[in-house]
C-alpha cells in the first residue's frame, strides 16, 4: 500500500537555492584556496597546482567549451586517467550546463561506439595515451571535434581532424567566467554501467544527487582540509566514487596519480609515502597487489594515519588484517554505477560487545545505509526476509541518489519495482540481514551456485581461499553439471614464492574447514584471472570459457 503524500506548510527557508556541482568547487577555492592539488606526469614528477589556480583554470574551460560551440544539455565525452585535467572536466563541463560522460577506456570499441551514439556525443576529450581508443571510435560515430589532453606544447600526432590542444585551448580562453545557476535536478555526469549482457546501460547523475552524496560519504570516513586524498580509482568509475567532490567539498589535499600499473606499483606506494596520504580507495583486486607489494620490501613502511575505502566487491579478511600490519585501515563500503555510488558502509557498533571472532565477521559484511538510503530485502514473492542472517533475498534500494531509470533504455521495465514516489531499483545482489540490520552479499542472483538443489556461495568461498597465505588471488564460478546441475569451480593464483609449493589437496583441507564436502570445488591453478573493466573478477568470461568442463569430463569418463 503505497503511502500517504502530504504537502504541508510552506517553509521560510531557502528551499530554492539550488545545489549545483560547481559550488563545490567555488567554496574550495574562496576557503581553502592554497591547498595543494597535484598530478603526476606520464614522465612521472608532479605537477603542483592549488584550488584558487584549478578553479581559474575550470573558467578557461568553460570559456573554452562555449568557443567549441558546447551548450546546456550537450554531451560531451571524456577518456582519461586520473588527472588533474580530468578533475578540471568535471566542474567545467558541468559547470555550464552539459553533461560530461565518463567514458571507460577499458570497454571494447563496439562498447564505446554505443555509448558514443546512445549518449549523442559530438565533443570528445581524450589523454593522448587513449588517441588509439579514440580514432577507433572515431571511425564509427565521427565526432565533431576532440581535445586532446597533453603535457607536450605540440598536439600529438593523429589520423583525425578537428583536434584540438586542451591547454592552448585553456591559454587562449579569458580567466573570467560568471556560471549560470543551474537547476539542480538537470543531469551533470554520465556513466555506463559495464552490464553482463547486452550493451552498456546509462546512468545520468543530477547535481542535486552529486552533492548530497559528496556530504553523505564522510559518513563512510570523517574527512577534512588537513586530510590528503590519493585517488586511485579510476575516475570515469560512478565519479570515481565521489572522493574527488568530497574532497573539494572539504578542500582535503589532492593526488591524482596519473596513468600507473599493477605490473609497477612503486610510483603509487612513493606517492601514499612521500605526499602523506591519509585516505585512499580501490578494489579489493587492486589493495591486494599493494599489499603483496608491500610484503616483498625488505623495509617494510609503516603508515600512521591511512584509511582506505575498499568497494567494488568484500575485502577478505586476510587483506584486512594484512594491511593492518602496515598501518592501514580497511573500511568497506558498497554501493554500484546506479547510487553514485556509495549506498551502504561498515561501520562497527562498538556498543554491541563482540569477541573478536564475531567482529571479524561483522567486518566481512557490507553494512548499513548510509542516510538517507533505504532498502529492503526481499523473497522472490516480494516478501520482507527476518533479520536472521540466513535468509536469502534480493536488495532493493532507493534515495536521492539512486537511479530511478535508465536512460533511454526499456531494460529500465525489468530493473525497477514500484511508482511515483516509491520506485526501488533492483540490485540483482543475493543478500543476508543480520540482527544488527548488517547486510552481507551472498552472491549476485546470477553467480549463486545451485548444486544438487543446495546454493552454495561463491563469495564467502572466494574470501575463504584467499585467506590462505600461499593464495594470491581466488574466484569462483558455477558451471554446468550433468548430474548435479551445477558445480563449483575455484582459478587460483597463487603468490609467487609459493608457485611450486601448494596442492589442491592442501586447498580442499583448508576450505574444509568452513564448507560441507558436497561444497568443495574443483581446482584449476592459473597464472591470472580475467578482469572486468573496472577491477572485478571476470565471472562471466570464466564461465563460458569453462561451460563444457564437467560435460567432456563426464564424456571421457
Amino acid at each position: 500500500m503505497a503511502k500517504v503524500f502530504i504537502k504541508g506548510l510552506p517553509s521560510t527557508m531557502m528551499d530554492d537555492f539550488q545545489l549545483n556541482v560547481i559550488n563545490l568547487l567555488q567554496h574550495a577555492a574562496e576557503n581553502y584556496g592554497e591547498r595543494e592539488i597535484k598530478s603526476r606526469k606520464l614522465d612521472g614528477t608532479l605537477e603542483v597546482f592549488n584550488y584558487k589556480t584549478i578553479y581559474e583554470r575550470v573558467k578557461r574551460l568553460a570559456n573554452a567549451l562555449e568557443s567549441l560551440g558546447v551548450k546546456p544539455t550537450d554531451r560531451v565525452g571524456v577518456l582519461g586517467f586520473n588527472t588533474h585535467r580530468y578533475f578540471e572536466a568535471y566542474f567545467g563541463i558541468s559547470g555550464i550546463g552539459a553533461i560530461m560522460v565518463e567514458m571507460n577506456f577499458r570497454l571494447s570499441p563496439e562498447e564505446l561506439t554505443y555509448i558514443a551514439k546512445h549518449s549523442k556525443i559530438k565533443v570528445v576529450f581524450a589523454d593522448e595515451q587513449l588517441i588509439p581508443v579514440v580514432e577507433k571510435v572515431n571511425d564509427r560515430v565521427n565526432f565533431d571535434k576532440i581535445v586532446i589532453m597533453t603535457d607536450r606544447e605540440r598536439t600529438p600526432a593523429t589520423k583525425i581532424s578537428k583536434v584540438y590542444h586542451y591547454e592552448d585551448l585553456l591559454k587562449n580562453s579569458s580567466p573570467n567566467y560568471d556560471f549560470p545557476i543551474i537547476d539542480e535536478k538537470s543531469s551533470c555526469f554520465a556513466c555506463y554501467t559495464s552490464g553482463t549482457t547486452g550493451m552498456p546501460k546509462g546512468v545520468y547523475y543530477s547535481h542535486r544527487a552529486i552533492v548530497l552524496h559528496s556530504m553523505a560519504v564522510i559518513q563512510a570516513v570523517p574527512v577534512n582540509t588537513n586530510d590528503a586524498l590519493l585517488q586511485l580509482v579510476p575516475m570515469f568509475h560512478a565519479n570515481g566514487w565521489g572522493w574527488p567532490f568530497t574532497a573539494t567539498m572539504v578542500g582535503a589535499k589532492q593526488v591524482f596519480p596519473g596513468q600507473y600499473s599493477l605490473d609497477n606499483l612503486k610510483p603509487i606506494i612513493d606517492l601514499l609515502i612521500n605526499e602523506n596520504i591519509t585516505i585512499s580507495n580501490g578494489v579489493p583486486t587492486l589493495w591486494i597487489a599493494i599489499h603483496n607489494y608491500l610484503s616483498s620490501l625488505k623495509d617494510k613502511p609503516k603508515f600512521n594515519n591511512l584509511k582506505v575505502l575498499i568497494g567494488g566487491s568484500e575485502p577478505p579478511l586476510a587483506l584486512i588484517r594484512g594491511l593492518r600490519e602496515f598501518g592501514i585501515e580497511v573500511i568497506h563500503g558498497y554501493g554500484s554505477t546506479e547510487t553514485t555510488p556509495l549506498s551502504h558502509i561498515n561501520i562497527i557498533k562498538y556498543y554491541l560487545g563482540l569477541s573478536q571472532e564475531e567482529y571479524e565477521e561483522l567486518k566481512s559484511k557490507q553494512g548499513i545505509p548510509v542516510f538517507p538510503i533505504q532498502r529492503k530485502v526481499v523473497t522472490p514473492d516480494g516478501k520482507d526476509v527476518p533479520w536472521d542472517n540466513k535468509t536469502v533475498g534480493e536488495l532493493l534500494e532507493r534515495g536521492p541518489w539512486v537511479v530511478k531509470e535508465y536512460y533511454n533504455d526499456p531494460r529500465t521495465f525489468e530493473s525497477f519495482i514500484g511508482e511515483g514516489y516509491e520506485i526501488w531499483w533492483k540490485s540483482g545482489n543475493a543478500v543476508t540481514v543480520d540482527q544488527y540490520g548488517y547486510i552481507k552479499i551472498v552472491d549476485r542472483l546470477k553467480d549463486l551456485i545451485k548444486s544438487g538443489g543446495e546454493w552454495i556461495s561463491s563469495v564467502d568461498m572466494e574470501n575463504f581461499l584467499m585467506a590462505h597465505p600461499k593464495v594470491l588471488e581466488a574466484t569462483v564460478v558455477g558451471v554446468p553439471h550433468p548430474k548435479w546441475q551445477e558445480r563449483p569451480l575455484a582459478f587460483i593464483v597463487v603468490k609467487p614464492e609459493y608457485k611450486d609449493n601448494v596442492t589442491k589437496e592442501e586447498l580442499l583441507e583448508h576450505l574444509s574447514k568452513r564448507f560441507a564436502k558436497w561444497q568443495l570445488p574443483e581446482i584449476i591453478f592459473t597464472d591470472s584471472i580475467p578482469k572486468t573493466s573496472t577491477g572485478k573478477f571476470d565471472k562471466k568470461v570464466l564461465r563460458e570459457q569453462y561451460k563444457d568442463y564437467f560435460i567432456k569430463r563426464e564424456m571421457i569418463e
